[in-house]
């Protein structure tokens, strides 16, 4: 009996060990990879209870999931040849477990992958662009970050990996140049400011010396045109004049004797005209 109940749990224990170690669980945001000799023999994508073979084959986990690598600020030269650091991220993801094992192996190692080719492509892209275009409000960011995203996928993209993404987090100077190049900031903007005052006020004279000189011929115009418009009046009053005065001279030439007495006394002038004077005969009644 005794030994009977020695081999029964020598059986069991047995069992346990081999149960235990043949099998494995997958979790939902994991690719299970079972390893035999150090080689993939077999990926397992579904969540769930699984079996592989005790003692000869293990597991290895690799993440179904996004990764974010956050890459070290690193300095570039730009087109201009202004020092600048450049800080960025890459959001990959593993695409085949397969490839992934038989390239890199582990999480580590692919990342340093990503930051060379990251490195690499963000270099030589804003080495093509100069500092105030990078800087700029209207620089087309979107556009350097999904180029830069293309070219590093090309890259690596017999890793067995996705780059969903790479972003550029931060443009900025090197603390000891960031003083200098405010101050050539400053100087230029002063210069560009200056400039525009000149040309402004350059136009202004112009504007005033173009305005002035139409006035003068608007006026002179005017003028001229009054003045024709004048003698024109007068020449046809004149005649007018004439063809009345012509239908009956007795009546003109005392029309223009009453009016030479409005001017003769005016101001209440001491005049010595004989009495009996022809001049006189009208203002006495005679």
């Amino acid at each position: 009996m005794k030994k009977g109940l020695i081999s029964t749990v020598i059986i069991v224990l047995l069992a346990v060990v081999l149960g235990s170690g043949s099998l494995f669980i997958v979790k939902e945001d994991e690719y299970e990879a079972v390893m035999q000799f150090g080689e993939a023999v077999r990926i397992v994508k579904h969540a769930g209870l699984h079996v592989k073979v005790p003692f000869l084959q293990t597991t290895k986990s690799l993440p179904k999931y996004q990764m974010v690598y956050d890459s070290q600020p690193s300095n570039i030269l730009t087109k201009d040849q202004k020092p600048i650091i450049v800080d960025n991220y890459t959001v990959w993801r593993i695409s085949d477990p397969n490839q992934f094992l038989r390239t890199v192996r582990e999480i580590s190692i692919a990342t340093e992958r990503i930051e060379n080719a990251v490195y690499s492509t963000v270099r030589r892209k804003l080495s093509q662009i100069e500092y105030g275009d990078i800087i700029s409000e209207n620089t087309a960011r979107s556009n350097l970050n999904a180029e830069i995203t293309e070219e590093v996928s090309l890259a690596l993209g017999q890793l067995g990996i996705e780059i969903v993404d790479v972003r550029i987090k931060r443009t900025d100077l090197p603390e000891e140049n960031k003083q200098s190049v405010y101050n050539r900031m400053i100087s230029d903007r002063k210069a560009m400011a200056t400039r525009y005052l000149s040309e402004g006020e350059e136009e202004k004279l112009k504007i005033t010396s173009n305005a002035d000189r139409e006035a003068i011929e608007l006026i002179a115009e005017a003028e001229a045109k009054a003045k024709q418009i004048i003698a024109e009046g007068e020449q046809e009053a004149a005649k007018i004049y004439n063809e009345a005065y012509s239908k009956d001279p007795e009546f003109y030439r005392l029309y223009r004797t009453l009016q030479s007495y409005v001017t003769t006394f005016e101001g209440e002038p001491v005049i010595m005209i004989p009495i009996d004077s022809p001049y006189m005969s009208i203002l006495f009644g005679r």
